[in-house]
């Protein structure tokens, strides 16, 4: 008999619903929030009241588009953590109330766990290429920049990840710095299709082991910027597409060089990326490019599964559910996780 997996993310500012028969996707419902583009960023009381506000239409679209009606639901998977405590709140009340409501079992699932896995869902009709265990995961978003082995649907362990700040974070803030808008991160990458990438360097961190830092390239850019202009006012103008190449080039590059020595290190040869950053064309581009150079093989996620969204909570709510894993009732959310996955 199929198992049917009802799949809830809440983690920050897009409330999303997913249903899933055996890893086919049956409905992926995404609802944004417009409104913190005004803001330059994610408000989080913002964000929680549109949760509240868009949970239950949400979840009722993805059931109807799914054909499927809540008693058939086998489980409820829901996204614990990390992220905005207010924001899980709503996902984490709302995945509870209904399971009992239905005596249907609930599933919390790591947010980040659902990005290493979102190459798993499967599409009705569609081949999928999935890599094969153990491999390596770039997981690279607002939040988090990882690399994580991993070696089955439940075991993961964090090879390297950054000390300060993450990829994603340098992307929009940066932006934000030179006038471009938020989020970031598409921005630039928009206009680094246009510069040239080697035109201008800026510093990059010596971080022993597998860690990442990108404080150190935001300060660089800060100084540079601040220079540039200082002399010729017009010089953000003039420049912008080749700042944004440069900029971005010298992030990918960083992330590249500790991938590659984890690849090395492991004699790992399967490579994958999730997150959010994995939409980044520079980075997809350079991680195809390292894969025919150094015998890789790459998986890059479909594009609708690199932003937050519930199928990947769904497809690894599935792997829980079927080892047995049941959430309790007291179960809270958590804004941080700290270690290793759980």
């Amino acid at each position: 008999m199929a198992d049917i997996i009802l799949g809830i993310e809440s983690s920050c500012d897009d409330t999303s619903a997913a249903v899933i028969r055996d890893r086919v996707l049956l409905s992926n419902v995404i609802a944004s929030q417009d409104v913190h583009k005004a803001y330059g960023g994610v408000v989080p009381e913002l964000a929680s009241r549109a949760h509240e506000l868009n949970i239950v239409p949400v979840v009722s679209e993805a059931l109807k588009r799914a054909g499927v009606g809540v008693s058939s639901l086998s489980a409820i998977a829901f996204t614990r953590g990390p992220g905005l405590l207010g924001s899980l709140l709503v996902g984490t009340s709302f995945a509870k109330a209904l399971g009992l409501s239905l005596g249907v079992p609930t599933v919390m699932v790591n947010h980040l766990q659902g990005h290493l896995l979102a190459g798993f869902v499967r599409e009705d009709g569609r081949q999928i290429r999935e890599p094969s265990f153990p491999y390596l995961c770039l997981l690279v978003s607002g939040g988090n920049s990882q690399i994580v082995r991993v070696d089955s649907p439940l075991e993961y362990r964090i090879l390297g990840q950054t000390i300060d700040d993450a990829v994603g974070e340098a992307f929009d803030k940066c932006s934000k710095m030179m006038g471009l808008g938020y989020p970031g991160g598409p921005v630039i990458d928009r206009l680094a299709k246009s510069g040239d990438p080697s035109r201008f360097k800026f510093s990059k961190p010596s971080i022993p082991g597998l860690d990442y830092s990108f404080s150190g390239v935001k300060t660089s850019l800060l100084y540079f910027v601040r220079d540039r202009m200082a002399g010729d006012p017009s010089f953000m103008d003039n420049n912008r597409e080749d700042i944004c190449a440069s900029f971005q080039k010298t992030l990918i590059d960083i992330l590249l060089s500790k991938l590659v020595k984890a690849a090395d290190l492991t004699g790992i040869r399967d490579i994958a990326i999730g997150g959010g950053v994995s939409a980044n064309s520079g980075l997809r581009a350079r991680m195809l490019e390292e894969g025919r150079k150094r015998g890789w093989n790459v998986f890059l996620p479909e594009f609708k599964f690199t932003t937050d969204n519930a199928a990947m909570i769904a497809v690894a709510g599935y792997f829980r559910y079927l080892a047995g894993e049941r959430a309790a009732l007291d179960v809270a959310p958590l804004s941080r996780i700290v270690g290793n996955f759980y």
